[in-house]
């Protein structure tokens, strides 16, 4: 019997934002390009399959601007994925951020909008949708043919008589990074970097969806799995421990892999081998692949199966296989020119329309990039991190006439594009340029901040909610923070915080839990109001509280911040929909972070005295100092108060200005060892 040749042409996490009105146009073009190429050079059809690991819609402008064209917010992208020609995508998280509700709408569509819904199954193994009650209409049998409109575990698809498992999975860490309504997950526990335990839990859901397929479909032996788990490490972990599984497209880590002859888009790197080669259960070979997001590559696997149906590692040929640049070089280089599909280019034509009437909605400018790019809001302090920090607290205090409160924290995840442009100038060498935005005439100035560059970059819109948090919690907070980070860069956590109000110094290569050295809470000019960490020791009394304010979902567990243990008095800020909207901007809510970004440049930030603070490398930053780059300053400067007894919270702000007289008399004294012994202690 012959060998079996698969093409799998692939994507994941298309979540698309502004730049998607340029990619997803291009990425139908190199995939007709891809399509079009008879591999076997016979005149035979090749075996095509398209397929993606999930995360097709993220809130953000191109969602929402769908609405106004299609009926519907998100529905645009689910057009967008029925005209790719998808034939079966794996659930992710940000399939689930606007709820179950949602997800049924865009699913089974809206007949009298006429909006046909997904064209193409969903697919998790480990997802029980029987429980919920949007979800629980669309399920089908498993192990059949792909039906539209529906959810299953698994499908079959014949590709020129030969008969494919598709099987899908679902990070289990759902319900903590997004809102997965009463859908019953499993695992039931399962942590951000899962123990061996975990994941023989989260394996054995697959595999028995593995061996059902299989046992449903006796001539069956080539099996496929759309694995959706944030971390590309789990998706290879889960290789090992599965049998029966011949290739896993990962999801939700965006990690471009890459082999040798691929050519990448300006400034991009390889993040590991394409494919990722491992052996599972049973020592047979298993294929682990994924590119980077957003519309910008498109993945193609081609690879030979024996006739037992394992692959044959050997058959891939990277000048085949691969990644595919969507860029203007990636379109040339497949004389992709004329191959873009005129659906999406209709769709995200009058997506556009309605997006640039958000551009002349200008509220402030900006003489330096504003840094929100996934690889850096994850994994380092940025100065688009900072700026939005710090309108979260000074908003807050100004909403509620509370100037004590004192820090902000927020989740790197949550900051879903730079505000600016990056590009290879003309004579270039190929390494891309970080520039301001460019003028439109009569429309928007140089370097301006619209709500349409505010509304991409905070897609999720989340509300603030202020509390009173021990100053035990704010560590726990901080260290939950960095906890899940690493030195590998290829690792970019959601839950990585931005920060205003304190500043924090930490080494990456101890225990999460223990990895902060120095903590201190500081006010806009640099001076220390409060020392909770030294030298690694926590200082002074772990109960007394001060206030803060962070992003609402934060505050209510996302990421697995520990707010509701430690917190109190919780006051969420973010108006209702339909209440009324004051000051400057009146395009998002008042109190949510759109709406304080947007107030806090139009107040700060206008043409006649624009931000100017641009971004540095780790080995600069201040208020999130990584240690493997950097020596810690945190309490260096400005350090009014070096003790435990520093200390300014909601109970102890009344003798804030003798505790600075001591303080100062003492380090002007310095009248013995034995106090400065103390204070250390």
């Amino acid at each position: 019997m012959p060998n079996f040749t698969l093409e799998l042409l692939h994507a994941a996490d298309q979540e698309a934002g502004i730049p998607a009105l340029e990619d997803a146009p291009r990425f139908s073009a190199v995939l007709n390009a891809l399509k079009a190429q008879d591999l076997g050079i016979d005149g035979i059809a090749d075996n095509t399959l398209v397929l993606s690991s999930g995360d097709v819609i993220l809130p953000g402008l191109f969602f929402s601007a769908s609405e106004a064209v299609f009926g519907g917010a998100g529905r645009a992208d689910i057009l967008i994925q029925n005209e790719l020609g998808f034939q079966a995508i794996a659930l992710g998280n940000h399939e689930f951020d606007q709820g179950t509700s949602l997800v049924a709408d865009l699913i089974g569509g809206d007949p009298d909008a006429g909006f046909a819904g997904a064209a193409f199954p969903y697919l998790s193994a480990n997802l029980d949708f029987s429980t919920d009650a949007y979800l629980a209409p669309f399920i089908v049998a498993d192990a059949q043919a792909p039906v539209a409109n529906s959810l299953a575990a698994s499908v079959v698809i014949h590709v020129n008589g030969e008969a494919i498992g598709v099987v899908g999975a679902t990070t289990p860490t759902l319900d903590v990074i997004s809102n997965p309504g009463d859908i019953t997950i499993k695992p039931t526990e399962f942590d951000n970097h899962p123990t061996n335990t975990q994941l023989a839990a989260l394996a054995a859901e697959i595999q028995t969806d593995v061996d059902a397929l299989i046992a449903a479909n006796p001539d069956l032996n080539k099996v496929i799995v759309l694995s959706h788990m944030q971390h590309i490490g789990i998706e290879q972990a889960l290789a090992t421990r599965l049998r029966h599984v011949d290739i896993i497209m990962a999801g939700g880590s965006n990690t471009l892999l890459a082999d040798e002859t691929d050519v990448l888009r300006a400034g991009d790197i390889a993040q590991g081998p394409y494919p990722i080669l491992a052996t599972d259960a049973d020592g047979n070979s298993v294929a682990v692949i994924n590119t980077d997001g957003n519309y910008k590559y498109v993945g193609r696997l081609v690879v030979d199966f024996d006739e037992n149906g394992e692959i044959i590692p050997e058959s891939i040929n990277p000048d085949v296989s691969g990644v595919y640049a969507t860029d203007a070089v990636g379109i040339v280089a497949l004389g992709a020119e004329g191959l873009v599909d005129p659906e999406i280019q209709a769709i995200v034509d009058q997506l556009r329309a309605v997006i640039a009437a958000k551009e002349g909605n200008v509220f402030g400018v900006s003489t330096v990039y504003l840094n929100g790019s996934r690889g850096s809001v994850r994994t380092q302090e940025t100065n688009l991190g900072n700026l939005t920090a710090d309108a979260n607290l000074v908003v807050a205090r100004e909403i509620t006439g509370d100037d004590s409160i004192l820090v902000s924290i927020k989740n790197g995840g949550g900051i879903r594009d730079g505000i600016g442009r990056v590009v290879v100038p003309a004579g270039g060498t190929g390494e891309p340029v970080q520039l301001i935005n460019e003028a439109i005439p009569d429309v928007k100035p140089e370097g301006g901040i619209s709500e349409a560059d505010i509304v991409n970059t905070l897609r999720f819109n989340n509300g603030l909610t202020v509390l009173d948090i021990t100053r035990t919690g704010l560590v726990a907070a901080l260290e939950h923070g960095i906890a899940a980070s690493s030195l590998d860069d290829a690792n970019t956590p959601g839950r990585f915080p931005q920060v205003s109000g304190v500043e924090l110094s930490f080494d990456l290569t101890a225990p999460a839990g223990d990895r902060i050295q120095s903590l201190a809470v500081k006010d806009e000019t640099g001076r220390v109001l409060d020392i909770l960490v030294k030298d690694g020791e926590f200082l002074g009394d772990g109960a007394a509280q001060l206030r803060m304010v962070t992003l609402s979902s934060l505050a209510d567990g996302n990421d697995g911040f520990p707010f509701q243990e430690f917190g109190s008095n919780f006051q969420e800020l973010k108006q209702s929909e339909d209440a009324p909207r004051t000051g400057f901007a009146t395009f998002a809510e008042d109190g949510s972070e759109q709406d304080a970004f947007a107030e806090y440049l139009a107040k700060n930030f206008a043409i006649d005295n624009p931000f100017d603070v641009a971004d540095t490398s780790r080995e600069l930053d201040s208020r999130l100092q990584n240690l493997h780059f950097r020596v810690d300053t945190v309490l260096e400067n400005g350090v009014v108060g070096a003790n435990a007894d520093a200390t300014v919270t909601r109970s102890s702000l009344g003798f804030f200005g003798v505790l600075i007289l001591g303080i100062g008399l003492f380090y002007l004294c310095q009248r013995t060892m034995r106090i400065v012994e103390k204070s250390r202690n």
